[in-house]
């Protein structure tokens, strides 16, 4: 009886706000390729005459638990060159997919893993497999931020800069894990359409999250 105690709570994301997250998903997911379906076939045809390489690059990402899927995107680099993140002027970058980067028009792709379920519009971004590792080891609390599934776009992306740390980068994201809420979903997706349309560096650290 002298014994003291620590309690921590965490929040979950419930049943219902789970079908209402997955069906917004799948009506505007299933909206915008539709809508973009002109923009997919010419920015695919452009893709293939720039140097005759495959059209979409797909890699292994982490969701929700730990689950693998592949991401998909339009291919914007030299096919057979070491995979690591853009920086300024990059040589690997073809002429088409400094175009197709500059309008993130190269995610557009992604509506299609978002449609099938392995992501969601709103949520943490997936990384990559070898990152998880890695941030798993340096910062234990990286775990919990699969317990959501990965999206598009989230606060990381919106709110972050290019000297944005990942350990601040994992606070935002489990800063909306645990104040997660339809509204707030809502809200995220009108604050990532204004950025997208903002020439400024908040623009250029959206580009610099999903490139991760």
């Amino acid at each position: 009886d002298d014994m003291s105690f620590f309690s921590s709570q965490f929040h979950t994301i419930t049943f219902e706000q789970r079908i209402v997250k997955r069906l917004m998903d799948i009506g505007i997911s299933a909206l915008a390729l539709i809508i973009t379906s002109p923009i997919l076939l010419i920015s695919a045809i452009c893709i293939k005459r720039n140097d005759g390489g495959k059209v979409l690059f797909k890699q292994k990402r982490a969701t929700v638990h730990g689950k693998v899927f592949v991401i998909y995107k339009f291919r914007t680099m030299r096919e057979n060159v070491e995979n690591y993140s853009v920086v300024g002027d990059d040589d690997r970058v073809t002429s088409i997919g400094k175009f197709l980067r500059k309008y993130r028009i190269d995610e557009l792709p992604q509506f299609y893993n978002i449609l099938r379920g392995d992501m969601s519009l709103v949520g943490p971004r997936p990384e990559m497999l070898e990152n998880v590792e890695d941030y798993t080891k340096e910062m234990p609390e990286f775990r919990y931020r699969l317990r959501m599934k990965a999206g598009l776009t989230g606060y990381a992306q919106i709110i972050g800069k290019y000297n944005t740390s990942s350990k601040d980068k994992l606070m935002l994201d489990l800063m909306y894990i645990e104040n997660y809420s339809i509204l707030k979903d809502i809200q995220l997706l009108f604050q990532t359409v204004m950025v997208l349309f903002n020439a400024s560096d908040s623009t250029a650290a959206f580009q610099q999250a999903v490139d991760k």
